[in-house]
């Protein structure tokens, strides 16, 4: 399934939670799409995104190891389902989305509880969607600063061009305009 797909199934099981439990297993399902995006990113994506990539799987795993089982409990990881990263820009927008609506509803959920456990929960969970917020962030920019330099080299290889045609285009070209007659060559007078 296209990591897209898998974000936007992430974000309705999200926005539909009912209890605090709820909330934190999708937080760790989240972390488990991150982790998997960034392996899948780390072997298959664009090679300016490749290093930044295994931190955000190395992060997404590192939380994953910190949720407790029976919170996994609908069916285990999503991400067990991921088969390509059709864009990754979009894909890594759309996971940044959601990994700032998982830490608004943890935040809400650390607000309202009573229960030490729970609250510690979701502190974790809290920390591990920043972190992986941040490797989203960051290759979000390598990916604009890259769409950016390929934008400038297209324009210059575009003018480059543009300009060699002008020099040898015949009679009105800048190559004859500008061409100083040899003192050593006869001059045509005018008619």
């Amino acid at each position: 399934m296209d990591a897209e797909r898998l974000v936007a199934i992430g974000r309705r099981a999200l926005a539909e939670c009912r209890t605090a439990l709820d909330v934190v297993a999708e937080a760790w399902q989240a972390q488990a799409l991150a982790q998997a995006i960034g392996s899948r990113l780390a072997v298959h994506g664009p090679l300016e995104l490749r290093g930044e990539a295994r931190g955000l799987s190395e992060a997404g795993g590192r939380a994953g190891m910190l949720a407790d089982p029976a919170v996994l409990r609908s069916g285990g990881p999503r991400a067990a389902r991921l088969t390509e990263v059709a864009d990754p820009g979009r894909t890594l927008d759309e996971l940044g989305t959601l990994l700032g609506e998982v830490g608004i509803a943890l935040v809400g959920v650390a607000c309202a509880t009573d229960e030490e456990g729970l609250y510690w929960q979701c502190i974790e969970a809290i920390d591990a969607a920043d972190e992986s917020s941040d490797h989203v962030r960051a290759m979000l920019h390598r990916l604009s600063l890259y769409e950016r330099d390929r934008e400038r080299r297209r324009a210059r290889d575009l003018g480059g061009y543009r300009e060699r045609g002008r020099e040898g285009d015949g009679a009105g070209g800048r190559g004859l305009a500008a061409r100083r007659p040899d003192a050593a060559e006869p001059t045509a007078s005018p008619p």
